[in-house]
């Protein structure tokens, strides 16, 4: 069946026609522009001097002005009427009128120009008598037709799948859609000056990379045909921004995209966006620190106060947040001391709680099993879990117990980010590859990549080194109050269409 789709006739009444003969109706128009040598798509520019929002936002009545966007709304009324138009800024209302326009023109406007097409007006501003700011327009250029109609109008986009497959119409028919990308931009260049000012150099690292190193993950691979090698793309940045650190840097970070051939959720997308830092002379105590300066900074530059709301759920972000070990946190929220236990009552107490230790799992692994099935998300308001088993930690220092100086914060029951006092030993990092080695060996694909170059450079000698990545994509749900990854990033991976 063909799609349906509401639209205009020239006196305004809503009409319900096929979208194939809406095309064509819309072709016919433009042929018809193109004959009359008024063929739009041969402009090549259109002098701007102000926005829609800067005209309503101050009304100067009487002011001349030149604003370009897209068609909203056309409300035809013989020899005048009003429109909408849309651009960056928001909308704003014209008047057009055959008197100021010209009778030719006005024709124009009337039979040839579409909702959905893109104009330029040249008007002075006045104000309505229902108080609404408007522009009288005296010149009218048609500068794109819109061959395709937008989507119904009263009803809007509302379908998600269509949403993300298609985030030009989103964009266009969904204004809180724009304000959230926005609201992206401006967090994440809260977040750069942050570090910049605090003399942390933003660099790049490789997308393409001989090792899948920097994190436990599956990797997407790829490969390079003229080194007849297989390549992957990064995981993380996490091995060369070290690197950097020994080469004496000292404060690097980095804001790109990661890939992971995972699962697909509301969370997680294969592609996502982390930010990464590295400090000489830290530890991840001062990782704390930034964490918190950078959410502030993060909710503060979109307007957010100390407190924001996802959901429904209050959630504190003013510091300082709570810190708390896994060893104290499953204790309180399941009631086992897991490290106070043997090998093999750890795993009898798993086993208890309805949890499988899925292999011969120490009592510090099952301890992190518990956490991350019954404890992670419980954990609303901002909160420091430190002191992570070693055995899944190979990138951190470890404090002598058989755990690491390590945390993840979390927040609304998510993972939001990672750090820890990073391991500078080469010998320490050369066994723990080992061990991700024969954990590889056993089947295990997300085990971490050895990259012996890597401990290579550690020989060389890395200060002691605070280590911080959050995900930014997650953050950006949390201030937005997005309900899913997919709405805070522009064009989401989706599975495609059987034609």
């Amino acid at each position: 069946m063909a799609e349906q789709n509401n639209n205009q006739n020239n006196n305004g009444v809503e009409v319900e026609q096929d979208i194939d003969a809406l095309k064509a109706v819309r072709l016919a128009k433009l042929q018809a522009l193109c004959d009359a040598d008024a063929d739009p798509f041969k402009i090549t520019e259109f002098p701007v001097d102000t926005h829609a929002a800067d005209v309503t936002a101050n009304p100067q009545e009487g002011k001349t002005v030149t604003i370009a966007g897209r068609l909203m709304s056309k409300r035809v009324m013989g020899k005048a009427s009003f429109g909408h138009v849309l651009d960056r800024s928001g909308q704003i209302q014209i008047y057009v009128k055959s008197d100021n326009l010209g009778p030719e023109a006005y024709d124009v406007f009337k039979k040839q120009i579409d909702i959905g097409d893109i104009i330029g007006v040249t008007g002075d501003v006045f104000v309505t008598h229902r108080g609404e700011v408007s522009v009288a327009v005296k010149q009218l250029t048609l500068l794109s037709k819109s061959l395709t109609p937008l989507p119904e109008k009263w009803h809007g986009l509302k379908d998600n799948d269509i949403r993300y497959r298609k985030r030009y119409l989103d964009l266009i028919v969904n204004t809180e859609v724009k304000d959230t990308f926005i609201k992206r931009s401006k967090i994440i260049t809260a977040i750069r000056s942050y570090l910049d000012a605090d003399g942390f150099l933003e660099v790049e690292t490789p997308i393409l990379n001989t090792v899948a190193g920097g994190a436990a993950a599956r990797p997407f691979i790829t490969h390079h045909n003229t080194l007849d090698l297989d390549m992957y793309m990064r995981i993380a940045p996490e091995l060369y921004l070290k690197r950097l650190i020994v080469g004496g840097l000292e404060r690097v970070y980095e804001i790109g995209r990661n890939f992971r051939n995972e699962g697909m959720d509301i969370k997680h997308n294969p592609e996502f966006t982390m930010m990464e830092l590295y400090q000489a002379y830290g530890n991840y105590e001062d990782m704390m620190k930034r964490t918190e300066d950078i959410y502030l900074a993060a909710a503060h530059a979109i307007g957010l106060g100390n407190k924001i709301t996802y959901q429904g759920k209050e959630i504190d972000i003013s510091t300082p947040w709570r810190r708390v070990t896994m060893r104290d946190i499953v204790k309180e929220t399941v009631g086992v001391d897991f490290m106070a236990l043997t090998k093999e009552q750890a795993q009898a107490e798993l086993k208890r709680l309805g949890l499988d230790p899925e292999g011969d799992k120490n009592a510090a692994e099952c301890m992190y099993v518990a956490f991350d099935k019954l404890v992670e998300s419980t954990l609303i308001q901002p909160t420091f879990v430190t002191g992570y088993p070693i055995e899944i930690s190979p990138l951190a220092k470890k404090d002598g117990n058989g755990l690491t100086y390590r945390f993840e914060f979390f927040i609304n029951g998510w993972e939001g980010g990672n750090a820890y006092s990073e391991l500078n030993d080469p010998i320490d990092q050369a066994k723990r590859f080992e061990t991700q080695r024969a954990m590889q060996k056993k089947g295990d694909e997300e085990a971490q990549a050895a990259d012996d170059d890597f401990v290579e450079a550690l020989e060389y000698g890395m200060p002691p080194t605070g280590g911080l990545g959050i995900g930014i994509d997650r953050m950006i749900m949390l201030l937005t109050d997005s309900a899913s990854i997919r709405d805070v990033i522009l064009f989401p991976t989706m599975k495609p269409r059987k034609n």
